[in-house]
């Protein structure tokens, strides 16, 4: 789930909460946005060995005009259109990488891989309906794909259905136990329900992982922040930026959670669920 996937959760949200929920997609939206940002200006500015995202989205996007040319003489070949697709995605060029693939997928209407590919780049430009009917498609039940279930989940969240969002995360992590981007999505649904221990819970196993990238630590970082656990979240995010940019991020998160009611009205809730409550009385069952 990416800093696009968060934006477009507050803008598909369709609850009761509806106020207060958007409050919360904007902070963890703004979090993520000022995390990611300052961890690819510190890769711009070190010696290239951050871990993660970010130095194969560099990679795929500098061989964007070599596939461009490839794609223009072969555009029909899936190959090559995927890896072109992929290289715009890597690009932040979600909505030209959905076009190359509709018109593959559209010669290929069984093709899963295809499939899963337009499904994600759909979900990227925020076509969640489509994306979904697309992802759909791109596996069966008797040959489920974890990476296609994750993306269920994502779209799940930003269409603010964050259980069934969840459900797709654990599935996917029955297939792929472990898998740290798999478990920095089911942390971010966690924080979405306002579930910030069981979002830390999440995120420390993916971080544990030693195939954790920059993104799995960003998202344990902001959770960490959201709970008042500013030390910690800065040391984390030492590994990806210099000092004096870590804790200028953590000190924009406070500021942000300082001038929003929505973690206070969070805290105001998990301070009532601790409290003693009288024993339900016995009821029969219909």
């Amino acid at each position: 789930m990416n800093i696009s996937t968060l934006r477009g959760a507050g803008r598909n949200i369709r609850s009761p909460r509806q106020h207060q929920n958007r409050n919360l997609m904007s902070i963890l939206a703004k979090g993520v946005a000022v995390i990611a940002l300052a961890a690819s200006l510190a890769a711009c500015r070190s010696s290239g060995d951050v871990t993660g995202s970010i130095r194969p989205g560099a990679a795929s996007a500098s061989r964007l005009p070599a596939l461009a040319a490839q794609y223009d003489r072969a555009p029909e070949n899936k190959v090559v259109a995927m890896n072109y697709a992929q290289a715009l995605r890597a690009g932040g060029r979600a909505a030209e990488a959905a076009a190359v693939l509709q018109r593959v997928a559209a010669r290929n209407p069984m093709d899963r891989q295809i499939l899963g590919a337009y499904g994600k780049a759909l979900a990227e430009t925020g076509r969640l309906k489509e994306a979904a009917s697309v992802l759909k498609g791109a596996h069966t039940a008797e040959r489920p794909d974890w990476s296609v279930l994750s993306a269920q989940g994502s779209v799940a969240d930003q269409m603010g259905d964050h259980k069934g969002a969840q459900v797709y995360y654990q599935t996917s992590l029955r297939i792929a136990p472990g898998e740290p981007a798999v478990l920095s999505n089911l942390g971010l649904s966690y924080a979405l329900s306002r579930n910030l221990p069981e979002a830390e819970q999440a995120l420390r196993q993916a971080n544990a992982h030693p195939r954790a990238d920059a993104r799995v630590r960003h998202n344990l970082a902001l959770v960490l922040a959201l709970q008042g656990n500013f030390k910690e979240a800065e040391e984390i995010q030492l590994r990806d930026m210099p000092p004096d940019q870590a804790a200028a991020n953590v000190a924009t998160i406070r500021q942000m959670i300082a001038q929003s009611n929505t973690w206070r009205d969070i805290e105001r809730q998990g301070a009532q669920k601790k409290r003693p409550q009288a024993k339900p009385k016995p009821q029969a069952s219909l």
